[in-house]
């Protein structure tokens, strides 16, 4: 069978793009040191993605993006809320799109109301970090998190985390996998999800999904010809449960070289569905 053409994938990395991209990471500039950096063009990782996806004007960006969901055969995506063509999108087609919360555990309880906020007036269904990209920089097992990770219990809402060495040039530290470890074991409700492949540490985050049933990993950023063959082998295996697809358009990747490529990743038939949607639906419940 290979790659299946209609399974309705679910998206676990999408963003709807707009005329203000480059403000999207703004909360990094204080951290930035070195020159390219202060003065990226599209994004602060563009030594890595050399071909972020050019949108230009659009007199709507939610129905573009709808139309480019509709080319794809993506059914639904997990988009970020805190820009307002997001909170757009989610109003008008919640059917399409459902929203995460960017959590700044330096903000306290602030952050925890904020999240409950998020989650009664937009229904999110997961909260998102990037411990590098934080000001100052939380480690992941760092004390500032536990009452999101709490919070995200309460709630049934997923924490997905950036781990591995980070794309933009900041420090590497708060996200070494290995700082996982404490927060599925003293959390073994929160349901942790690893974004941005993990790198160089993909052997490691194997290890802690095989001793933490409540560990996950998406694909995000990644192009599907660069997913670690290692996190192919362990999806064809015993973590067909635990691995899930995401994207990341239009912040790096096209849907066009993502889509090109999928169907060369080495999925057992019986894993696809689980990759592609089955196991977001388990975990996210959009």
């Amino acid at each position: 069978m290979g790659f299946p053409k209609d399974v309705g994938v679910i998206d676990l990395m999408l963003q709807i793009p707009g005329q203000d991209q480059r403000g999207w990471y703004d909360f990094m500039q204080p951290l930035f040191l070195d020159e390219a950096s202060r003065n990226y063009v599209k994004m602060p990782a563009e030594h890595l993605f050399r071909n972020v996806p050019d949108i230009g004007d659009r007199d709507d960006y939610v129905a573009y993006t709808v139309d480019k969901l509709d080319e794809f055969g993506i059914d639904k995506a997990m988009i970020g809320i805190q820009h307002e063509t997001s909170q757009e999108a989610v109003r008008r087609h919640p059917d399409r799109f459902f929203g995460s919360y960017h959590a700044n555990p330096n903000r306290g309880m602030d952050e925890v109301r904020e999240i409950v906020r998020m989650h009664g007036e937009f229904g999110i269904k997961a909260v998102t970090a990037f411990p590098s990209g934080t000001l100052p920089q939380a480690p992941i097992d760092d004390k500032r998190w536990y009452p999101i990770y709490a919070k995200c219990v309460e709630l049934d809402l997923p924490f997905v985390c950036t781990v591995g060495v980070p794309g933009p040039r900041l420090p590497m530290a708060p996200q070494k996998v290995e700082l996982i470890d404490e927060v599925c074991w003293f959390f073994p409700e929160l349901k942790f999800v690893m974004r941005h492949g993990a790198e160089p540490w993909v052997d490691l985050a194997i290890k802690l999904m095989r001793k933490y049933p409540n560990l996950s990993y998406s694909t995000s950023a990644f192009a599907p010809k660069k997913y670690p063959k290692a996190i192919i082998d362990y999806a064809n295996r015993g973590g067909r449960k635990q691995v899930m697809y995401a994207g990341y358009w239009p912040m790096g990747l096209s849907l066009e070289r993502i889509f090109a490529e999928l169907p060369d990743v080495p999925l057992k038939d019986e894993v696809w569905p689980l990759f592609l949607r089955e196991n977001a639906l388990e975990i996210f419940k959009p």
